[in-house]
């Protein structure tokens, strides 16, 4: 693949990111809206909390999918298609055990889990039933989850995207007709885990259909694989649970310190550094397979260049927004609320505002970094400089919390740290 082909990609595959982004985003407040609407306060909690656990199901992937990206973008360079056999195969059926748990947890677990949280009697039988359609479906998925980033090993991320996003639409009809119709709270959990699961496969498809002599199975299933991948993944697994930290612990510290009502307060500014940083984050994230391709065909130069101009153009999208968001703060905020009283949400806009800028600080010194360092053979000292950056944020934020006891103490925190490992 020559420079000229590989930026192309880049640039479509970034153009493809802000279309899924804008879609979903779209789709999703008018989904969230008649799900709401349509299904009872319980079903729509327990809804709610389903999906707050799929997405912890990432910790689940012990950064098999990182690795899954790299080494297909690594050895389809040098067309190595026997070795990627071995590799893909190893990942996919360790995928498969971990999703042989989730199912056996789904079938023989759920009556068990269901009663740590606080349901009616009378819809105990139901909710038990949804919690093993959840957990069943998302066994049944999990191993799928190699196939996007097979595609984005090849960097045709936006296919993959396009794919997804067909995948979504097709959700999105099926779940109107649901609720039309009302079929009921597991019905609607069939219909969204499998429509996910479909665009998967797809993806699948469409990978190993452009390399035909990689093949999938069990009797390339390796030991020796499995812990030369898990040295990368290892290292991947920690840097996404350092980041899990970074962005996650901070409600937990509020909550925890002060009050639960205290996070209330904190969301609302969180979410506009959570929208913002959703939007800058879109050209970052179509490096990785990139500077893996470059960095197995030993071109330094292109990295460096890369590196150089993936920072920049990633600064150049990220500023007008920046300034934007500060700059409109309060009506932001005023939107995700509702609320019009500046006295009651000046908490809440003063901690948006320092939350903004640690997502601006985390664009300019780490978003493009991070993904070429990663793919480019540093994934040992971006691991340390994870756990010291989180580690950081923890202390400083429970420190400055405890010393102020206000809710812009715990953002200021999280900043510092940035700040210096950035």
């Amino acid at each position: 693949m020559t420079q000229d082909e590989l930026k192309e990609r880049i640039y479509r595959n970034s153009i493809s990111n802000y279309v899924f982004l804008a879609i979903r985003l779209g789709l999703g407040v008018v989904l969230f809206r008649l799900v709401y609407q349509s299904l009872t306060a319980e079903e729509f909690g327990f809804w709610g909390l389903l999906w707050s656990v799929f997405g912890y199901g990432i910790l689940l992937d012990f950064g098999f999918g990182f690795t899954a990206q790299k080494r297909v973008a690594e050895l389809s360079a040098h067309q190595k298609w026997d070795e990627l056999s071995r590799v893909l195969s190893t990942i996919f059926f360790s995928y498969v055990a971990i999703a042989m748990i989730l199912v056996a947890f789904g079938l023989f677990g759920s009556p068990y889990l269901i009663h740590i949280f606080k349901i009616h009697p009378e819809n105990t039988k139901v909710f038990t039933r949804a919690l093993t359609i959840f957990f069943c479906g998302m066994g049944v998925a999990f191993p799928m989850g190699i196939f996007p980033e097979m595609l984005k090993g090849q960097q045709r991320i936006s296919l993959a995207n396009y794919t997804l996003l067909a995948g979504f639409l097709m959700s999105f009809s099926l779940v109107l007709l649901c609720m039309k119709n009302k079929w009921g709270l597991n019905m609607l959990l069939v219909i969204t885990l499998g429509c996910s699961m479909l665009a998967e496969l797809v993806c699948g498809l469409f990978a190993l259909h452009r390399m035909p002599m990689v093949r999938i199975r069990a009797d390339l299933f390796s030991r020796d694989m499995v812990r030369n991948t898990m040295r990368f993944s290892l290292f991947a697994y920690v840097t996404t649970l350092t980041t899990v930290i970074l962005t996650r612990t901070d409600q937990l510290v509020l909550s925890t310190m002060l009050a639960v009502s205290s996070v209330a307060v904190y969301l609302a500014g969180a979410k506009v550094s959570e929208l913002f940083t959703s939007f800058a984050l879109q050209i970052p994230d179509t490096l990785s397979p990139a500077a893996a391709h470059l960095h197995a065909k030993g071109d330094k130069d292109f990295l460096r260049s890369l590196l150089l101009n993936g920072t920049r153009f990633s600064v150049m999208v990220a500023t007008p927004m920046y300034l934007i968001c500060a700059f409109y703060m309060d009506e932001l905020v005023w939107l995700l609320t509702g609320k019009n009283d500046p006295a009651s949400m000046r908490m809440t806009v003063w901690t948006g505002q320092v939350l903004l800028f640690w997502g601006y600080v985390t664009i300019l010194t780490q978003s493009v970094s991070k993904r070429i360092f990663m793919m480019s053979g540093h994934e040992r000292r971006l691991m340390w400089l994870g756990v010291g950056e989180a580690l950081l944020n923890l202390g400083l934020s429970v420190v400055l919390v405890w010393k102020f006891k206000t809710v812009f103490s715990v953002a200021v925190g999280s900043l510092i740290a940035t700040f210096i490992f950035g």
